[in-house]
């Protein structure tokens, strides 16, 4: 964990360098917002429906940044993650309650990424989705490994570097086939056509705004500065915090768009695109074999990322509520089984990815109101308590989550299309 000593002398540093050094949590928390379940809800978006969604991914990041900023000035202003605060303030019975949904959230995500990954590894290579699940899950543990040996300043230049792979992978097509920009704007217009695009939507944003990203954050940040008792040196912390979040979600939001444009703009209309391997075909066909190639790679690399932080992150969890800690290794290998499972009962993978992007929509609030109510409370805060327009901003942006998964709640049911 950092000191304060650590804090001391980033602030000796040149202010540029100093930011620079203090940068690192949000861009791992930002992995979560490019995994697999990404690919597949903008994917088929896109080839579906055009740009008719892309509202939803600029509305979805500008709530990510602001949610990302809340949970990690949590961690810096009380030196506590949001599981941990919740842990302390929940009775044991809704502690262990709140502990499941939190955990089918995880597990969801888990078994999203892991798929990902498999799918990427049968593109590349040809391996059977269920051996692909069990290489994924190796390599996780390597990367899950360099964390717990190494610290977490190695385990966040290891995700840098997967980040940067991913942006390379999937913006890449649209050099080579550039969407119109006039079709673009008119993807900014908020509107929905039917259930589907309702269904689409509320998996976009359930794969972008992700709630174990939200229970994350508060701890990476946190245990990458440590709590200073100094409210200055804190304050400062927090500034160069806002830099951090903007940036990783900025090119998370433009890897996200980028999903989107491409496959409107080169798989619109073509037969199979509705999932990941026809989309990688068409993508292939279309934009030639090179893109193809690189295609798959920025999957392959945001699975094995994001099933890393996935990991990490219900780790967090477990610990912040029930008080208690499993290896990281056994959570990985038990947390792998139900992915397994699914890789190896044939169900179709972008399906499952796609309807487990609505499933973690669902948990959005779960996380998302207790992290507005406590970064809105002087008590829990002090001087780093949320301003009015921040508060108004969060309680918006959960009102739109919650709201949008009631209509489609109410539109699924009564059969509209």
């Amino acid at each position: 964990m950092a000191t304060s000593t650590l804090t001391e002398r980033q602030a000796a540093s040149p202010r540029w360098r100093s930011r620079l050094l203090l940068m690192g949590p949000a861009f791992v928390a930002a992995i979560a917002y490019v995994d697999p379940g990404n690919v597949a809800a903008n994917l088929t978006a896109g080839a579906s429906f055009g740009y008719l969604l892309v509202w939803v991914l600029v509305v979805a990041n500008a709530m990510a940044v602001l949610v990302q900023y809340q949970s990690a000035k949590l961690g810096l202003a009380t030196g506590q993650s949001l599981p941990e605060i919740l842990g302390q303030r929940l009775g044991t019975r809704s502690r262990r309650l709140y502990w499941v949904q939190a955990e089918v959230v995880a597990g969801a995500t888990d078994m999203a990424e892991v798929i990902g990954g498999a799918v990427a590894l049968n593109l590349l290579f040809g391996l059977p989705l269920l051996a692909g699940g069990i290489v994924i899950g190796l390599a996780s543990m390597l990367l899950l490994a360099l964390q717990s040996h190494r610290g977490q300043k190695s385990f966040e230049y290891a995700i840098l570097i997967l980040l940067g792979v991913i942006a390379v992978g999937f913006v890449s097509g649209l050099f080579v086939n550039p969407p119109e920009a006039g079709s673009v704007l008119t993807g900014l217009v908020p509107r929905f056509e039917g259930t589907d695009t309702v269904l689409l939507a509320a998996s976009m944003l359930g794969a972008t705004v992700m709630p174990h990203a939200i229970y994350l954050h508060s701890a990476l940040a946190r245990d990458r500065h440590g709590f200073s008792p100094d409210p200055a040196v804190r304050s400062r912390l927090i500034r160069a915090t806002r830099v951090d979040v903007a940036g990783a979600l900025l090119l998370a939001g433009v890897v996200n768009i980028a999903m989107l444009l491409l496959a409107a703009s080169s798989l619109r209309g073509i037969e199979g695109t509705d999932t990941i391997a026809g989309a990688h075909a068409a993508v292939t066909s279309a934009l030639g074999p090179v893109i193809g190639v690189v295609f798959a790679i920025g999957l392959l690399a945001s699975g094995l990322a994001s099933t890393s932080v996935g990991c990490y992150a219900g780790a967090t969890i477990m610990g912040g509520l029930l008080k208690f800690k499993v290896p990281l290794m056994t959570r990985r290998v038990l947390t792998l089984i139900p992915a397994l499972a699914v890789l190896g009962g044939g169900i179709e993978p972008t399906l499952a990815l796609v309807l487990s992007q609505v499933l973690l929509s669902f948990g959005i609030p779960f996380a998302l109101i207790p992290l507005i109510r406590l970064t809105g409370k002087r008590e829990v805060m002090g001087i780093h308590m949320d301003s009015r327009p921040l508060k108004i901003a969060g309680w918006a942006s959960a009102t739109l989550i919650v709201g949008l998964n009631c209509v489609l709640i109410v539109l699924t049911l009564a059969g509209h299309s």
